[in-house]
């Protein structure tokens, strides 16, 4: 027998035989990243209706529309009026990831005043007698109950 000239198997590469994993596209495209920045898909339009009052609130809160010229990757063409990128009555803004941080620890403060308020309003009612628990845990458990074959 002639012997081959062959090369190990772990020196070979196998990238053109690995399989190609399918996923889908996402309905709206995710800009490049911009340091600095958050970016969100602001409604326009609602119903096919335009809605300049939402619009004009997201404005007023410190987001920005993004120009379609600034960011070529996501292939969509400009509103011919303004050059902002929007698609299906939604049009993508950012604002400074300080101002958003900021945004978003307010309405966090705010939500969970609104949820203090609930708790003392619920324990207004607590009677010594019959205690009311307030307990915010909640469990998960999966097999071993009704149904599952164990005993």
């Amino acid at each position: 027998m002639a012997e081959q000239n062959r090369t190990p198997r772990d020196l070979t590469s196998r990238e053109k035989t690995a399989r190609m994993v399918y996923s889908p596209s996402s309905v709206l495209p995710d800009p490049t990243p911009e340091p600095g920045y958050v970016y969100r898909w602001i409604a326009t339009h609602v119903l096919g209706q335009y809605d300049p009052t939402n619009t004009s609130k997201k404005m007023r809160e410190g987001w920005e529309p993004v120009k379609a010229a600034d960011h070529p990757e996501l292939m969509l063409a400009g509103n011919e009026k303004t050059g902002n990128v929007e698609l299906g009555g939604l049009m993508l803004c950012k604002m400074p990831a300080e101002l958003a941080r900021s945004r978003d620890e307010y309405y966090s403060r705010q939500a969970q005043a609104q949820m203090d308020s609930v708790d003392n309003h619920f324990m207004r009612n607590n009677d010594p007698r019959m205690p009311l628990f307030s307990d915010r845990k909640s469990t998960t458990t999966r097999g071993g109950g009704f149904g599952s074959g164990l005993k």
